[in-house]
């Protein structure tokens, strides 16, 4: 399976992913993840990159992340279904997804939207007291605002991509963790069941040709 989590910052998406990565037994990818690995790893131009939007509070920028994800899709483990949190942002990000996907022959199978207020979203995140790289300031609600409205800006535009595809789950994101994790489950064994089903069907149909 290849499910996608889709919201603000502070909606929760990271743990709801890391929980579904888990019951389901799929590769688990972070868009903060990958940029944290390179900003600490990697000593040439994307590591500097990386570290920079770090340190700075702002996203990195789309051609430099589709260069992150380009070399991560390669690898191994992504072939056999992953729980993708971060990415996309906005509807540029979702096309190229969509291509690096489909080069694999590969489907999105659900685009969860963990939708909470932005009143919300800035409540968790101050809370939260992200700090830089080198742990020398929190993160100001400065930089979370900018951030925050940079996803506005393109929120409408990928919501509509997805249910357009027929893959937008709308989740009610102000609500205690469990309880949001089990519909996202019982999401995923509804889409379980027909993707069985499907198979069922494809093999009757071969075998009566």
């Amino acid at each position: 399976m290849y499910i996608v989590f889709y919201g603000p910052e502070g909606s929760g998406k990271g743990t709801q992913a890391n929980l579904l990565s888990q019951k389901v037994g799929i590769t688990l990818l972070g868009s903060g993840d990958l940029v944290r690995k390179y900003a600490k790893e990697d000593h040439g131009i994307m590591g500097r990159i990386c570290k920079e939007s770090l340190q700075r509070g702002h996203y990195v920028a789309d051609s430099e992340m589709y260069v992150l994800w380009k070399q991560r899709f390669k690898e191994q483990d992504t072939r056999q279904g992953w729980v993708l949190d971060g990415f996309p942002r906005n509807l540029t990000q979702a096309k190229f997804l969509a291509r690096k996907v489909e080069k694999y022959g590969q489907a999105i199978n659900a685009v969860f939207f963990l939708d909470v207020s932005r009143a919300e979203s800035l409540r968790r995140l101050l809370k939260r007291g992200r700090k830089s790289p080198d742990g020398s300031n929190h993160d100001s609600p400065e930089r979370i605002r900018e951030r925050l409205e940079h996803y506005t800006k393109g929120k409408e535009a990928v919501l509509r991509y997805y249910k357009k595809r027929g893959v937008l789950v709308h989740i009610n994101g102000e609500r205690p963790v469990d309880k949001i994790h089990k519909e996202i489950t019982k999401t995923i064994k509804g889409i379980q069941e027909k993707m069985k089903s499907s198979e069922k069907g494809d093999i009757e149909r071969s075998k009566q040709k």
